[in-house]
């Protein structure tokens, strides 16, 4: 696996995603976000070559079409959209992530969370920000090095930011607990259960 910054907003990137692999498929053919992917070779699917060297038909088509962006033998396990804050230069959002299907669980999004911010960090971002609205995505983002801000969007979404400026147990169970006050689902809400109590998860590494 690898992670590639496909483009800045400003140079009008499209990213075609298939509606059934990807959330949000929609959200990445508009050309006012950068898009950075997180990417595996087809050779690493499991199907072989057949005996005359040419691709075995049994491997699975590509889950993306990035027309000129991604090589032929390449696939798309994850994605994500960012853009500059409307009011604020110095401030950036990554507006939406998404994992494939089949392939959530395996921490590719909050590796793919580090890498672009690592990559917007680079470029003299002073903050980047993210709205999520289940406590997966929270989880996720906090693995990445963010943090609760203490802040909601209008839509209930909570912002979560780095650099973090508080990644307190209290701070953390502060966003967990306006999510266990919203009715979570029977999965989220043992989620929930599972994580009473403990401090924020170990920040990974980010792919550099």
């Amino acid at each position: 696996m690898r992670f590639e910054l496909v483009g800045w907003p400003d140079e009008a990137v499209k990213l075609a995603l298939d509606y059934r692999a990807f959330s949000y498929a929609g959200k990445f053919v508009v050309t006012n976000t950068g898009k950075a992917v997180a990417l595996a070779d087809t050779r690493d699917t499991g199907a072989d070559d057949d005996a005359e060297g040419g691709v075995d038909d049994a491997r699975p088509p590509p889950a993306t079409d990035i027309e000129g962006v991604v090589e032929p033998g390449g696939q798309v396990l994850g994605a994500i959209a960012f853009n500059a804050d409307r009011t604020d230069p110095d401030t950036w959002w990554l507006r939406y992530v998404t994992v494939r299907s089949d392939r959530r669980g395996e921490g590719i999004g909050p590796r793919l969370v580090a890498f672009t911010t690592d990559r917007l960090r680079e470029r003299g971002v002073e903050h980047v920000r993210i709205a999520v609205n289940n406590p997966y995505a929270y989880e996720a983002c906090y693995r990445a090095g963010f943090a609760f801000t203490g802040e909601e969007t209008g839509i209930a979404e909570l912002v979560l930011s780095v650099p973090a400026s508080d990644r307190s147990r209290a701070t953390y169970q502060s966003g967990l607990d306006l999510f266990r006050e919203r009715g979570p689902d029977a999965d989220e809400r043992t989620f929930l259960d599972r994580k009473a109590g403990a401090g924020p998860p170990e920040t990974i590494d980010s792919p550099g």
